[in-house]
């Protein structure tokens, strides 16, 4: 009996620990499976290398940002890191003090913005996470850079109305001329423009483009709505894109009349704000010279400017240097006085005036031969050829080659007698 009694009782102890072997497994498998749930119920986002762990219901009840979209939208490609974070921002002015705030949003759904913030980075990355940037959004301390942004928003929203209504015509009227830039003058509505058709204005104002209107007079007097115009310009396609002031003559004031010139014409002149703009393509095209379809000789020489082929070019050649000889010649017979040459007592003159023959007499050979050789071995064989050899050969000057040896001679004489 006390046998049996053990038995049941042993059997009894480890039917019980059994169960609470189960029991406790049962436990862990439950509490990991919480864990899984929880993990699934919220998301890492990594943004400026500082991890953000947000419950996922909150950036899906904003299907209309760029994280809500993110995870609500299954066809969205979205991979996440290794540790299975997202990164987010990466290449972008989001840093982490930016979203910590931006996350008040998709809490509360208002932003406060600290002046430790700037307006402007917190604007582009509202933009960038597809937020909503408005007074009910958005709460600043920095109101000036807050009103500043909003302005800019409005003055883009309202160039663009700008530009379909009032210069967008303006700009298909100067393409049927065939124009492809354009200078608009803004006037208000009640600007009378008078010019005398006798005196009119010596400026060019008669090739600008006129627009009346007092809104958009006021819209350009702040430099500010004038460079978002000109972004919107530019993001257009757009280019030499000028916006600004400048003067515009409204009617004659007075013409003054002086003998022997042309009369003086003053103008009343009010300040006005300008839009200039082009839609060239081939900019750098249009303003090129080809210079193979342009006959371009930069010789100062007539004679030379007058030779009508290479083989003409080489004689004129060929002939300066022979005038030129000759003037060393005669420069060199002037300079003899009472069978003295002044020369031999003047060492610096005698050297300049043997390099200046020793040149002419190089420079001599070098055209004669490269003329000759040219001649020699031309490949033409017609009649037109020979003609043209025989015309080469009667523009010489025969007394060139006396010329040449009497300088020559000169030049050995003056060798001797400096030796």
């Amino acid at each position: 009996m006390s046998n049996s009694n053990t038995s049941s009782n042993s059997s009894m102890n480890n039917s019980n620990s059994n169960l609470n072997g189960n029991g406790q497994s049962m436990s862990l498998n439950i509490s990991s499976s919480s864990k899984q749930l929880a993990n699934k119920d919220r998301v890492t986002l990594v943004v400026d290398e500082t991890p953000f762990v947000v419950d996922l219901k909150l950036l899906t009840n904003h299907q209309n940002t760029l994280l809500g979209r993110m995870f609500s939208n299954k066809n969205f490609e979205l991979k996440p890191n290794s540790r299975g974070e997202y990164d987010i921002g990466r290449g972008t002015c989001l840093t982490s003090s930016i979203f910590r705030i931006i996350l008040d949003y998709y809490k509360y759904g208002v932003i406060k913005c600290p002046p430790t913030i700037p307006v402007p980075e917190l604007r582009e990355s509202c933009d960038y996470l597809m937020i909503p940037f408005d007074s009910n959004t958005v709460k600043c301390q920095d109101l000036r850079g807050f009103l500043h942004e909003l302005s800019n928003e409005g003055a883009k929203n309202q160039f663009d109305y700008y530009l379909e209504k009032l210069i967008f015509p303006v700009l298909i009227q100067e393409t049927n001329k065939g124009e492809r830039e354009c200078h608009i003058v803004v006037l208000c509505e009640d600007d009378v423009i008078e010019w005398d058709p006798e005196y009119p204005p010596q400026m060019g104002e008669q090739y600008s483009q006129i627009i009346y209107s007092t809104n958009l007079y006021r819209f350009f007097k702040y430099i500010e709505n004038r460079d978002v115009a000109k972004q919107v310009l530019k993001d257009r396609g757009l280019k030499k894109l000028r916006l600004g002031i400048e003067g515009y003559p409204t009617h004659k004031e007075k013409v003054r009349l002086r003998t022997g010139s042309k009369p003086e014409v003053i103008y009343n002149y009010v300040q006005r704000p300008f839009i200039h703009l082009s839609w060239e393509k081939e900019e750098a095209k249009s303003r090129h010279v080809d210079f193979q379809c342009v006959k371009s000789k930069s010789i100062t020489n007539l004679a030379e400017a007058a030779a009508e082929s290479i083989q003409d070019l080489e004689l004129v050649h060929t002939e300066n240097t022979l005038n030129h000889l000759n003037q060393t010649d005669n420069e060199l017979n002037a300079l003899e006085i009472d069978g003295e040459s002044v020369l031999s007592n003047n060492p610096i003159a005698m050297s300049s005036a043997a390099a200046a023959i020793i040149d002419g007499v190089s420079s001599l050979s070098h055209h004669l031969h490269h003329h000759f050789s040219q001649h020699r071995n031309s490949s033409y064989s017609n009649h037109s050829s020979l003609q043209a050899g025989q015309s080469s050969s009667n523009r010489t000057n025969p007394n060139n080659s006396i010329n040449s040896n009497s300088s020559r001679e000169n030049f050995s004489q003056f060798q001797n007698n400096t030796e």
